[in-house]
């Protein structure tokens, strides 16, 4: 520590620079002024600092601040500054730090919140002979090398050529003109060694070439290396004056094209050939209204702001504004409106022309259009299909306005967080625009569209607002017909609208938005189905989109059947779509190679195009405390197998496992409570749940699972466990169960039904609260299923296990 102190006295006390005044009052160091053989040494990138130079440098604060405090408290206020290259000068170490470089007088030092400036003064060059102190603040002795004197007739002429160059430098580049002011202020012309390190730095050079130029003590080796930095400067600069002739004479002759138009159209209004923009803007518009029937408080307000039209100049910003306004207030369809094609048996002929299977579907949507067909019209409705994705819900929105002849628009609500992408933006914000359905109207041509509102159980919200709250005003009846935009700022009328939305679940959907709605369910497809949907849809659409022809590929009812088991379960048809294209793809290599090969894809050869089933049979789980549950989730519906066993007798336990959710593990613990207490009734030994460690596990254990609808399936596991007795058939079973044994509804029932269904499993159990639910379901679906509907977990058991 008393070595440091002692260094920085010395510092302190170091040769002041002798320097007199200049005009402005502040002391300019001079090359020949006396300089102390100690600096601090302060790292810089970008460019090395030359002698000639003066220029504000910027720096770390953090890391150099007590470096810049010390030295400004030295008399002569020298700081030595060395190029680092490509490393970070603020952790760079002094041993990477070059040998030369430049010593400044450092003036008014700022700060700000993160970095310190200074003024530097480029004095002379240095070479650091050793270091004192290797860490910020880095201090090092230092030597200054001589300056070569400007006697030497080869060093005069290689001046002459330097101040030469400069000059025909200046012409090119005004920036040239000011470092050399600065420069004369302070060195004469006849300084050779100055003129040189000016001349380098004025350059655009790299850095390590500037460098290399400061390191070059000899002057004449210098002055030689500047001449080519100053030659090739000379080239960029000549090259981009070009560029900017160039540039000046296209713009001259864009004006000049500019002004002679302009005189034109003067000559053309003078004269009654033409109209100038206002006039002609304004003309537009009143076309426009002569074919709509435009309500009078429309009419009013579009009157005055073409009145505001005609008095503004057509180059303010203002007229942009009521322009924009006017053009789109005149492009909603006022009072147009297209004829509806109500004809139940032609609606009927088009659903069942796009849409295979959707039986129950398409009955509802039929008595939704008689509705309309009895009335005479179809007006204020607002219908909302929720299924899985893949089942179609997009494609029956437009087979709805294809049955009515109405114009069809569709935009997704997924992910939207702005309530101006619903209600628009009010005029005053730049860039203005209206709402989602302005656009819509204006898009269409007509008043009563049908306008699809996709993945509305998507919608989110943000500090721009809630784009949920925004719809509540679009699909009320009671409220759209007068729904006001913010950008139109005008009533506007959508009661004639047909609004279709899709949703794949109804959780997120807010309840006042729901309610708002008629629900119409779309379940997942059997295989049946699918196998109609195939044959008569994705596959000639496949074909088609290939450019095969129908002779050239072929498929058979057996290998779409396996594509459909083994590749795509899911329950809607856009995996099985993919996996047709997959198909094709494989087929069109094939025909590559062979343009006249006529390819059959069997099930016998099916692997060769889509590689092994993603899907195996299913090995049905069975055995004691074993049972088959069936569940919803948002793909449809899956069949759902409970495992229960005994892990140990040593003490009593209960252990749920398979990424339950909170009300799945209460349901767990009713259906364990529940079976402990009614264990003579069922015949179970009445201490095996005492002295036992019970571990209940719902498989596909990364799936998340909740709900109470296996409620009755865990306790019959439970119960097949206490009694040592399994399952003796295959069924399947959901429905919620309470501490009083009674059986609750359950939701789903239509996807439960396919996906048992899909499992071959032909015997259920469900709540007698589901019965209508069940009864509704199509025919072909209830068809060959024996189902027994239950009140009390007592009929349960007696299913399961007899009297």
């Amino acid at each position: 520590m008393s070595d440091r102190n002692e260094l920085e006295s010395e510092l302190a006390n170091s040769t002041i620079v002798e320097v007199e005044p200049t005009a402005g009052g502040h002391n300019l160091a001079r090359q020949d002024d006396v300089l102390p053989d100690k600096l601090y040494i302060l790292p810089i990138a970008g460019r090395p600092f030359f002698p000639a130079q003066i220029q504000p440098v910027l720096v770390n604060k953090a890391r150099w601040k007590e470096t810049l405090r010390r030295v400004s408290k030295t008399p002569h206020a020298a700081l030595g500054l060395v190029y680092v290259g490509d490393h970070d000068p603020d952790e760079v170490l002094a041993d990477e730090l070059p040998e030369i470089g430049c010593v400044v007088k450092v003036h008014n030092i700022v700060a700000d919140e993160n970095n310190l400036q200074f003024v530097a003064q480029g004095v002379r060059r240095f070479r650091i002979q050793h270091w004192f102190n290797a860490e910020p603040p880095l201090i090092a002795k230092v030597h200054y090398p001589e300056v070569a004197s400007a006697s030497d007739d080869n060093i005069k002429a290689y001046a002459m050529s330097i101040v030469k160059a400069i000059k025909d430098l200046l012409p090119l580049n005004p920036l040239y003109t000011e470092e050399l002011k600065n420069y004369l202020s302070r060195f004469s012309p006849n300084e050779p060694s100055p003129l040189t390190d000016f001349a380098a730095a004025i350059t655009t050079a790299k850095g390590e070439e500037l460098q290399d130029i400061l390191e070059t003590l000899p002057l004449l080796e210098r002055m030689e290396k500047v001449l080519v930095l100053l030659r090739h400067e000379m080239e960029v600069a000549e090259l981009q004056t070009s560029i900017t002739k160039r540039i000046n004479e296209q713009v001259n002759e864009n004006q000049r094209e500019f002004f002679l138009r302009e005189q034109l159209k003067i000559i053309q209004k003078e004269l009654g050939i033409t109209k100038d923009d206002r006039t002609a803007d304004a003309d537009q518009f009143r076309q426009r209204l002569d074919k709509l029937s435009v309500p009078e408080h429309a009419q009013q307000r579009i009157d005055e702001e073409l009145n505001k039209l005609s008095m503004l100049d057509s180059g303010s910003p203002e007229y942009g504004v009521t322009r924009n306004y006017l053009d789109w207030v005149t492009s909603v369809p006022w009072g147009v409106t297209s004829e509806d094609h109500l004809d139940l048996s032609h609606a009927t002929v088009v659903l069942d022309k796009h849409h295979d299977g959707l039986a129950d579907v398409k009955e509802r949507i039929r008595e939704f259009l008689a509705v309309g067909v009895f009335k005479g019209e179809i007006a204020g409705s607002i219908l909302l299909l929720v299924g899985p994705p893949g089942v179609g819900k997009t494609s029956i929105g437009r087979s709805i306005a294809d049955a009515l002849g109405r114009e069809f628009y569709r935009f997704s609500l997924g992910g939207m967080r702005d309530e101006a992408e619903i209600k628009g933006h009010r005029r005053t914000y730049i860039g203005a625009m209206p709402g989602k359905f302005v656009q819509a109207l204006k898009q269409v041509g007509v008043s009563n569209p049908v306008i699809m509102l996709d993945e509305i159980d998507k919608v989110g919200a943000s500090y721009q607002g809630d784009p949920a709250s925004a719809l509540l005003e679009v699909l009320d009846p009671e409220q759209n017909t007068e729904f006001r935009d913010h950008y139109i700022d005008l009533p506007i009328d959508l009661s004639k609208v047909l609004f279709i939305c899709t949703a794949n679940q109804l959780d997120t959907i807010p309840g006042p938005l729901l309610d708002r709605m008629e629900t119409i369910r779309l379940a997942g497809y059997i295989t049946e189905e699918k196998l109609s949907i195939a044959r008569n849809h994705l596959w000639p659409k496949a074909l088609a989109s290939a450019g095969v022809k129908s002779r050239q590929l072929r498929i058979n009812k057996g290998a779409l059947r396996a594509v459909i088991e083994g590749y795509a379960r899911e329950a809607g048809v856009r995996n099985l779509e993919k996996q047709l294209k997959r198909i094709v793809r494989k087929a069109v290599v094939k025909l590559l190679d062979d343009p006249e090969l006529r390819i059959s894809v069997s099930k016998d050869n099916l692997e060769e195009y889509l590689g092994p089933p993603s899907f195996r049979a299913e090995r049905k789980i069975s055995g004691v405390g074993v049972v088959t549950g069936l569940a919803w989730t948002n793909m449809g519906g899956a069949t759902l197998p409970i495992e229960a066993t005994r892990v140990h007798t040593n003490n009593r336990g209960f252990k749920i496992t398979g990424k339950l959710g909170e009300v799945m593990r209460e349901s767990a613990d009713i259906a364990l409570s529940y079976v402990i207490s009614n264990l003579a009734h069922y015949q179970c030994d009445l201490d095996f749940f005492d002295k036992s460690y019970i571990h209940l596990h719902v498989p596909e254990g990364a799936t998340p699972k909740d709900g109470p609808s296996a409620g009755i399936t865990m306790a019959t596991a439970l119960v097949s466990l206490a009694r040592n007795r399994k399952v003796p058939r295959p069924l399947a079973m959901t429905g919620e169960l309470t501490l009083t044994g009674q059986v609750l509804a359950v939701g789903g029932i239509r996807e439960k039904v396919i996906a048992a269904r899909r499992s071959a499993i032909k015997e259920l159990i469900l709540p007698a609260a589901c019965r209508s639910a069940f009864e509704e379901l199509p025919d072909y679906l209830r068809q060959g299923l024996t189902v027994h509907f239950v009140e009390h977990f007592d009929e349960v058991f007696e299913s399961v296990f007899g009297k």
